[in-house]
């Protein structure tokens, strides 16, 4: 950390910031701690996963100790899911860390750059859905939507998004908040259960990145520190205020960052 400039250091603790509120306000966020370590940091792919993915144990559990204490999680369907995405992610997050160890910097830097392109494109079709209704949150479906989509579904979104949270070092939010509320899940269920599942991927792909030593740790305090903070900023954010514009502008971001990040790889 001691060759990065002032500028640079900021910009990481920004990102960091960011980070957190999207996580918890909008669901996909997380993904802004990859970006911006691979943007403004020499890392190789390991270590930009391996960092970023530390960072996503502490803002999963706060962010999973938010909406306990708010009552989505205190929801059995919601529970259900949880358990099913975080069984998934025991599977799928190591598979994830072991692609990344076989793609070099420029690969990786098009996969991330596709993967914020279609993560930008989930939250845009998100936006764009009519949200379930807070009373539609019953417990057939087992994922805290009466019309939701059942446990086999479920684990399959799970297993995908922590293939790809091993392989960008992501918490996995960004990408299963979208696909949830896609498949008829109420938002806050999904942000709720996507936090569970989180903390799991993080914690799987952080043992996998330790144990290759790809992980820089005064990288991980900097930008996880200001990431927490906004995970607590997020969360008020989606309980007490409409997420259009904030959702606006995360796509604008992630389209913009997209061909950046293809071509900086």
């Amino acid at each position: 950390m001691g060759g990065l400039g002032m500028p640079v250091l900021a910009g990481l603790v920004l990102f960091g910031l960011v980070a957190g509120v999207g996580i918890t306000a909008v669901g996909p966020g997380g993904v802004l701690v990859t970006v911006g370590l691979f943007a403004l940091t020499g890392l190789p792919p390991a270590q930009v996963a391996g960092t970023a993915i530390v960072t996503h144990v502490a803002t999963g559990a706060l962010a999973t100790a938010a909406y306990t204490r708010s009552g989505q999680l205190r929801e059995r369907g919601t529970r259900r899911s949880a358990v099913v995405l975080a069984a998934a992610a025991v599977v799928g997050t190591p598979l994830g860390v072991l692609v990344n160890g076989a793609v070099s910097g420029r690969v990786f830097g098009i996969l991330l750059g596709v993967f914020v392109a279609l993560v930008g494109a989930l939250v845009w079709l998100r936006a764009g859905r009519p949200a379930a209704a807070p009373g539609d949150s019953g417990e057939s479906g087992g994922t805290g939507a009466g019309r939701g989509p059942g446990a086999p579904v479920v684990a399959a979104v799970g297993f995908a998004v922590a293939v790809a949270g091993g392989v960008f070092g992501i918490g996995g939010p960004m990408l299963c908040v979208p696909l949830l509320v896609v498949l008829g899940v109420p938002v806050l269920s999904a942000l709720a259960a996507a936090q569970a599942q989180s903390v799991v991927i993080a914690t799987v792909g952080t043992l996998g990145y330790v144990a290759a030593g790809a992980v820089d740790w005064p990288l991980a305090a900097l930008t996880g520190v200001p990431e927490l903070a906004g995970v607590l900023l997020g969360w008020v954010i989606a309980r007490a205020v409409p997420a259009g514009a904030l959702t606006g502008s995360l796509v604008v971001s992630l389209f913009a960052l997209a061909p950046y990040l293809a071509l900086h790889g």
